[in-house]
């Protein structure tokens, strides 16, 4: 077969795989975990094909029209360079372990046919996006990835919070798809077609009339789909859906497309440069303003889903100062490792048989219960610290290094302002990651919380898939110094020296302060009896009183949100941490900002909805239900009553015809 052919097959193996998991979801139930497995993997091994015979080499292009619209053509197309080739194959790799550790994670639950369905269609419409070479159809992509998001994430629809979780993510995305959306019109008005390769053609020739309104206008939706600064909300509150999900979504998917879909039209954004610094300011913000966050959740699961935004604040920080090689190299390292993060948390909670345990305040002696999650957990951790020779060292290294050499005039056509924006908050961001990566492992793994009940050894397909994918954690570093730059346009992907030291030394800074805070605080905390009265530590050290861990309190619900009193996230933030705890009150904001106004004018319209249209409504149907009751009465039946009437009104008439008369 063809490359092309092959390459159509990759998105449509998955759907077709969909499409059957739905049909026989109910009738023949013992197919629904191979239909769920076997269209992912074999889509893996075909994108795999696809991406040898690409080699990095020039572009696979294939195009048919797929329908004449009388000005701008849509067409189906095909765009392979080495980018799509190998986040192709990330998509497909995550999507299978993701499909294959589902059958154990979710073996019991009544709902599984149609979550298996909804993660390969998912699968098949990211797919569908990264081989696109027609933004109409990399647009339809795009929005099934909206919608089978809202369900998976609002899969245990059961609960007030993944109810609320599913339909924050799709207002929230969709506000950003309206500009989006307009963006693209734009585009394709200026570039005269819908062709990624002739829109690259048409700004190449200077033809944008309008780029600086385009970019920004796509960088809304970038912005919703990618969950950046101030789009980002919805992304922790999606944490409410299954764990396999927020690997899927996270590593894989939905927020890595907006990365992605910048690195295809980068030039695009390049030739404005106030997007440029729009994109560095809104990378910047998205990188330290997550971080700081993460440093102050319990929930293990949030903690990673703001990991996942700075993450993709790096890459987003990458492509501002035109560097998508160093974008989308940190986009498959990300990949890996953030899904092995998700995956890994999954068997934690899966050990203690409750999502209770996702809070890590209430962790404890969990090293020996889950060895697989502990290695590959710490594995991923590293990576996602920046730590050599893990994978994220190398591909977060050349973020920096593509910021530095801005900032030195080694790149051309980018404001030096971009550059120092992205380093400056790329090396706060690598000391703030570290910190809380340090943070999650000492409290996942040698906290002193509860001991949860022993559910036995986990399940092989879940603890495999760790497995699996620590191998790219690890390895895929190495592969800058050989293979990888002949897939990204040739450019050096290997470290520099400035960059390596700073982030390297700042990451190692910020581990081991978060080491010392543990110690001090666990230290405190061991004075402390359990009981009556708990404590933590305040800013300066000292230690103070909360509420007991073991009774129930408004400021936090239930004993698995209560303080912690060994928490390091408390003594480093001090004061800040409140305001961290809740994400620097941003929810809040909207909330008094847009939401309440909007339900205010709902309240006024509704009202005058019911009390003034609907009251001259009734007022115009009265006057003739009125006529209609008198002329109802006169219809008596009694034909005497009709004569006389008649009678009646011919006296009248007579009568008035000879007063006419007689006037006259």
């Amino acid at each position: 077969m063809t490359t092309t052919t092959l390459a159509v097959l990759v998105p449509l193996l998955p759907f077709l795989g969909a499409a059957a998991g739905l049909l026989l979801g109910r009738t023949a139930p013992g197919f629904v975990r191979p239909l769920a497995v076997l269209p992912p993997l074999a889509a893996l091994v075909l994108a795999v094909l696809v991406a040898v015979r690409q080699g990095g080499d020039r572009a696979v292009d294939a195009a048919t029209e797929l329908t004449p619209t009388g000005s701008v053509p849509v067409e189906l197309a095909l765009h392979i360079d080495g980018f799509a080739a190998l986040v192709a194959v990330l998509v497909a790799l995550v999507a299978t372990c993701v499909q294959l550790y589902s059958t154990a994670y979710l073996r019991d639950d009544p709902r599984y046919p149609s979550y298996a369905a909804l993660v390969s269609l998912f699968t098949s419409a990211m797919l569908l996006v990264v081989y696109s070479g027609d933004l109409m159809v990399l647009l339809v992509g795009w929005e099934i990835m909206g919608i089978c998001s809202y369900f998976l994430v609002g899969h245990y629809w059961e609960t007030p919070e993944a109810r609320a979780a599913s339909l924050k993510a799709f207002l929230v995305t969709k506000l950003g798809d309206v500009p989006f959306l307009i963006g693209l019109f734009a585009l394709a008005t200026d570039a005269g077609s819908f062709r990624i390769t002739k829109i690259l053609a048409a700004v190449a020739s200077g033809g944008l009339d309008h780029p600086t309104l385009v970019a920004l206008l796509l960088l809304a939706g970038v912005a919703g789909k990618s969950a950046q600064f101030p789009l980002h909300t919805w992304l922790p509150d999606a944490m409410a859906g299954p764990t396999p999900v927020s690997a899927l979504i996270h590593a894989a998917t939905m927020v890595a497309a907006g990365v992605y879909f910048i690195a295809r039209l980068l030039p695009v954004f390049a030739a404005s440069s106030a997007a440029l610094v729009v994109l560095a300011v809104m990378a910047a913000v998205t990188m330290t303003g997550s971080a700081l966050t993460a440093l102050a959740q319990d929930d293990i699961k949030r903690v990673l889903a703001y990991s996942t935004i700075g993450q993709l604040g790096y890459m987003t920080g990458a492509l501002a100062v035109g560097d998508r090689g160093a974008a989308v190299f940190h986009l498959l390292t990300h990949g890996a490792f953030k899904a092995l993060l998700f995956l890994a948390a999954g068997v934690v909670i899966h050990a203690a048989g409750t999502n209770s345990l996702a809070a890590m305040s209430r962790m404890g002696h969990l090293r020996d219960r889950v060895p697989d999650a502990y290695w590959t957990m710490t594995v991923a951790l590293l990576a996602l610290a920046a730590i050599p020779p893990f994978s994220g060292f190398f591909s977060k290294e050349s973020v920096l290094g593509a910021a530095e050499r801005v900032t030195t005039g080694h790149t051309e056509g980018v404001p030096d302002a971009a550059g120092w924006i992205v380093l400056v908050a790329g090396l706060v961001s690598a000391l703030l990651t570290a910190a809380y990566a340090t943070r999650l492992w000492l409290l996942a793994f040698r906290g002193q919380g509860a001991d949860a009940p022993d559910h036995g050894r986990q399940p092989a397909a879940m603890t495999t898939v760790l497995w699996v994918l620590a191998i790219p954690s690890l390895a895929v570093g190495g592969l800058a110094y050989s293979r990888l730059p002949d897939w990204f346009d040739g450019h050096d992907l290997n470290p520099t020296l400035t960059t390596s030291v700073l982030g390297t030394g700042v990451a190692l800074v910020g581990g081991l302060v978060t080491y010392g805070a543990w110690r001090h605080t666990t230290a405190l905390a061991a004075r402390v009896p359990m009981g009556a009265v708990a404590a933590h530590p305040d800013a300066d050290g000292g230690l103070v009183e909360a509420e007991a861990i073991a009774t129930h309190t408004p400021a936090y619900g239930d004993m698995a949100t209560a303080p912690d009193p060994a928490d390091p996230g408390r003594l480093l933030l001090g004061p800040l941490h409140r305001h961290a705890a809740v994400g620097f009150h941003l929810d809040a904001l909207y909330t008094a900002l847009f939401v309440r106004p909007v339900q205010a004018g709902a309240t006024l319209v509704r009202f005058l909805d019911r009390e003034v249209v609907d009251t001259y409504v009734r007022g115009a149907s009265a006057v003739p239900r009125l006529l209609g009751d008198a002329v109802r009465r006169a219809q008596t039946g009694n034909v005497q009553t009709y004569v006389s009437a008649l009678l009646a009104g011919t006296v009248v008439l007579v009568v008035a015809v000879l007063l006419v008369a007689t006037g006259a």
